[in-house]
């Protein structure tokens, strides 16, 4: 997993990566360890966070896309929403908006 394999860079400039799963608690636990994620994993069973930052539901499973969102100052200065389940920005492109 490239996110986990770089996060060190992500902590190097000062900022922070934080995962969503629109499931259980127990089961975004169950993940993180099985991935080995160094970075916090929020569980959202209820899709709230999802559902404000509109990637709920988008593809019709009731998960939330693959989205990067970058905030600075409370503000979205840059976001990628996923096309499909599976595509995700690389990990350089994320780190280039964090200047």
């Amino acid at each position: 997993m490239e996110l986990r394999d770089r996060y060190g860079e992500f902590q190097a400039r000062g900022a922070e990566v934080i995962a969503l799963a629109v499931a259980p608690l127990e089961a975004v636990e169950g993940v993180r360890a099985s991935i080995g994620a160094p970075f916090p994993m929020l569980a959202d069973p209820d899709h709230r966070a999802a559902g404000a930052y509109g990637v709920y539901n988008l593809f019709g499973d009731g998960l939330a896309a693959p989205a990067v969102f970058v905030l600075k100052d409370g503000a979205i200065r840059w976001s990628y929403v996923g096309q499909n389940p599976a595509d995700r920005p690389p990990v350089a492109e994320i780190l280039a908006h964090l200047e």
